[in-house]
């Protein structure tokens, strides 16, 4: 193929290689499939055909459709499922609906309709991440498409029982993925477009840091996906992953310099260490009457040469007794 192939996607962060569960999903089916893409993080659907990342580019040809761009790269060769048995192929549909019908309307309630994440997270990144006057626009919109998933799904305009629903069925499908991943790596003897779309749709839920976490700790309580996570992450899109920050050494630990058990504690030591050493001085001279106050030096205090002078006597007495 002569032409080169990109792919333009909301940016990542948080150790992600994208945000958005499409676009992560198309990263991965191209990582998964050995095709080189190159990656244009824009930020920007207005210039995309239906307003909507991620778009494939190759040539004369653009999509903006998950199945579209599987389907363009498995007619060139970059098929990540070759291989795979009729009944492997019938999994990877029956999961795929899972997840569509099972997890995805609880995340797009999690990003857009829970008000303390939309308020405190998604809204906030969206106003960062698009260009103005975009971001005034498109938080809402999605907002807009969230809500009417739900909608459709129910009849009822009580939320809590509309979230307790979305949860429970997010419940069983983490359980069932969790289930039929077992100790393996991946979901099948290889990695395949299944693998793709777990990733896509379990990596944001435990990586992005929402204010209410439910639906991650629901995650977290399946520990084989989350070490599936951090696997895919490793293997696929090492680049991205946020090293972990150094502790601070404690104070005493042999390992640690000065310098280091010093700091940001170096001045105050110092301060502390001049503070003492001049109460020892003065204490010392009180003690061995070098200095000594009398009421007559306290009765002349407002005098203050009459101070120092009998301050002067009171010395010379003592070195003479």
């Amino acid at each position: 193929m002569s032409d080169t192939m990109e792919l333009d996607v909301w940016e990542g962060e948080w150790g992600l290689p994208s945000v958005d569960l499409k676009c992560l999903q198309a990263m991965t089916l191209a990582k998964i499939s050995h095709a080189e893409l190159k990656i244009n993080p824009t930020n920007n659907p207005f210039k995309t055909p239906r307003g909507m990342l991620p778009v494939f580019k190759c040539g004369k040809t653009v999509l903006d459709d998950f199945q579209d761009i599987a389907s363009y790269l498995r007619r060139n060769n970059y098929n990540s499922d070759y291989g795979l048995s009729t009944t492997e192929c019938a999994d990877i549909i029956a999961y795929t609906h899972m997840l569509q019908e099972k997890l995805l309307p609880v995340i797009q309630y999690t990003w857009w309709i829970d008000a303390k994440n939309y308020t405190e997270f998604t809204r906030p990144w969206y106003a960062k991440a698009l260009p103005f006057p975009l971001n005034f626009y498109y938080p809402g919109r999605y907002e807009k498409d969230a809500k009417s998933m739900i909608e459709a799904m129910f009849d009822i305009d009580d939320l809590a029982v509309i979230e307790a629903a979305l949860f429970s069925k997010a419940e069983i499908c983490l359980n069932a993925l969790s289930i039929r991943l077992g100790d393996n790596d991946y979901f099948f003897a290889q990695p395949s477009s299944l693998d793709a779309t777990v990733y896509a749709y379990l990596a944001p839920i435990l990586k992005c840091p929402f204010p209410s976490t439910v639906l991650q700790q629901h995650l977290k309580n399946c520990n084989n996906l989350v070490a599936y996570v951090s696997r895919m992450s490793r293997r696929y899109f090492s680049e991205y992953i946020v090293p972990p920050k150094e502790k601070p050494k404690l104070i005493g630990d042999p390992s640690a310099k000065d310098e280091d058990t010093d700091f940001p504690y170096k001045r105050r030591n110092q301060l502390l260490a001049g503070i003492f050493a001049t109460a020892a001085m003065v204490a010392y001279a009180f003690l061995t009457g070098l200095v000594s106050v009398t009421k007559k030096s306290i009765a002349h205090n407002d005098d203050r040469s009459d101070g120092y002078q009998d301050i002067f006597e009171h010395a010379e007495e003592g070195d003479e007794n």
